[in-house]
């Protein structure tokens, strides 16, 4: 922690995120930079920004992972502080230590937390410790093939080889028998190897069916921690999430204060300094939750635990980094349900091929109790050297069900022409009975969609209706809106406590 204010703020990173970080920034009256590649000159997030220096060349690894060009940014432009935001470098120990030892405060828990959780079966040992359920698996990473076979039959099938160095949905392979077992290890290790620089790969048996649960928690490093509820991520497609929401409609209080109790006992056990997220696998017929992974950084689905808490998470990531501490916050309450969409550039209708090209007819529109994050522009050229995600769009409701209602008038407005876009898939999720009885688990997506081939069909004529009704506002093309009800988001802490904290900036 710095107990220093910070004045000049870098963003490690691009597109909607880099927005969304220089947003909160601006809010609170710090300067922001933007660093981008040779393909991003043009890119929208490096407007977003009063200052921003090219760092080389278009693929990630000559530019936005290249740590020493990122700290040279920030040395040149004077920042003081740095967020990674997600992705990249936001959860390189390496990264965030060199970046301490230039000085500079990094916006992001300390080099050891990302370190333990980074190495997956170290994570898993710590939270065993701290009394927090894990799935069963392997004690240690698999060596070599000749153990493969003893170590799976102690484990049991069916069972998921994983990268022991990374997550996001790499390096993961299941295997029902022991016929699999040499050709998922073969091809785990060396998707983790070229993903993470790191080909070892453990053993975890596999839970399902199961929900896929998140706990946001913040600690502030000395031992404080909070937990801002829970969010829903079992929709997912090839282990990555496409939807996401809090709560999750089938935690119930009794679940929820035992996932709380875990999450905030893996904080303290580990003495974790800012925004972080417990990820666990829950099983709805036994009631039991297990422990996955821990990410140590902001999730791409934050947005909706600011919903339905009326927080500003980048701000809060500030307060700590800056200094301050939770002693005294009491936890905030959170109000109605909310449900993010990811919007991703590929094509649903050719087996979900990235797409690239020129964005025209762009059409973004606002309504109250909605928001899209983006990095988006007519004629902007979507490069084809990152991750295909576009923005996401959020809705908030009372209920669930109006949520629903409010997300899918959102999307129906929407319109991203000149590439292919998820979002004819994202209208069909919302009348999708499986999601809209909440009856789903990480499965249920993938199978939906192979059975289907998917073929998207016109929304009810009811939705239609609905959201056209919400629909009459004017249409803004602004990088970040969020619209919500005067007065939604705390910007600053939790409570009365923030007023004294080490900063000295108070509430904001």
């Amino acid at each position: 922690m710095s107990g220093r204010r910070i004045r000049k703020l870098l963003v490690a990173n691009r597109g909607e995120i880099a927005l969304r970080v220089f947003q909160t920034c601006n809010n609170l009256g710090i300067s922001t930079v933007a660093v981008h590649s040779s393909a991003d000159r043009h890119s929208p997030h490096r407007f977003g920004a009063v200052e921003s220096v090219e760092i080389g060349g278009a693929p990630a690894s000559e530019s936005y992972l290249r740590t020493d060009r990122v700290i040279d940014a920030a040395r040149k432009t004077g920042a003081d502080a740095v967020h990674p935001g997600y992705g990249f470098l936001s959860e390189n120990a390496d990264f965030a230590a060199e970046i301490e030892e230039a000085g500079i405060v990094f916006v992001g828990p300390s080099p050891q937390n990302i370190r333990d959780m980074g190495d997956k079966v170290r994570a898993r040992e710590l939270m065993l410790e701290a009394g927090v359920p894990i799935v069963p698996g392997s004690d240690a990473p698999v060596a070599n093939p000749d153990d493969l076979e003893r170590v799976a039959k102690q484990v049991g099938f069916p069972l998921l080889i994983k990268a022991a160095g990374g997550g996001g949905g790499k390096g993961i392979r299941r295997v029902d028998n022991v016929d699999e077992l040499r050709n998922a290890f073969d091809r785990a290790s060396s998707e983790a190897g070229s993903a993470f620089g790191d080909a070892r790969v453990y053993i975890e048996r596999l839970v399902f069916p199961a929900r896929h649960i998140e706990a946001q928690v913040f600690g502030d490093g000395l031992g404080g921690a909070l937990f801002l509820g829970e969010r829903e991520c079992s929709l997912q497609r090839n282990h990555q999430k496409l939807v996401e929401e809090s709560p999750s409609p089938v935690i119930d209080a009794d679940v929820r204060a035992r996932i709380r109790d875990a999450a905030l006992a893996g904080v303290r056990a580990l003495h974790y300094r800012g925004a972080g997220t417990f990820e666990f696998l829950y099983d709805e017929n036994t009631r039991d939750f297990f422990f996955l992974e821990m990410n140590t950084r902001l999730q791409v689905e934050h947005p909706v635990t600011e919903m339905v808490t009326r927080l500003d998470l980048v701000a809060e990531q500030i307060r700590i980094a800056e200094g301050g501490t939770l002693e005294g916050v009491d936890e905030p309450e959170t109000h109605g349900h909310s449900i993010e969409m990811r919007i991703y550039a590929e094509d649903p209708y050719r087996g979900f091929i990235p797409s690239t090209g020129k964005i025209q007819g762009l059409r973004l529109p606002h309504a109250p109790f909605t928001r899209i994050d983006h990095a988006l522009r007519d004629d902007y050229e979507i490069p084809p050297y990152y991750d295909p995600m576009l923005g996401k769009a959020i809705s908030w409701g009372r209920d669930r069900e109006e949520a629903i209602v409010r997300l899918a008038g959102l999307l129906r407005r929407m319109r991203i022409g000149g590439i292919h876009t998820t979002l004819p898939l994202g209208l069909d999720i919302c009348r999708w009975d499986k999601f809209l009885s909440g009856k789903f688990d990480t499965g249920t997506l993938e199978a939906w969609l192979a059975e289907r081939s998917y073929l998207p069909t016109e929304p009810p004529e009811l939705i239609v209706q609905i959201a056209g009704m919400a629909a009459r506002q004017a249409l803004s093309n602004s990088a970040v809106r969020t619209v919500v009800e005067p007065g939604a988001f705390d910007s600053g802490a939790w409570g009365e406590a923030a007023k004294r904290d080490a900063t000295g900036r108070g509430r904001r």
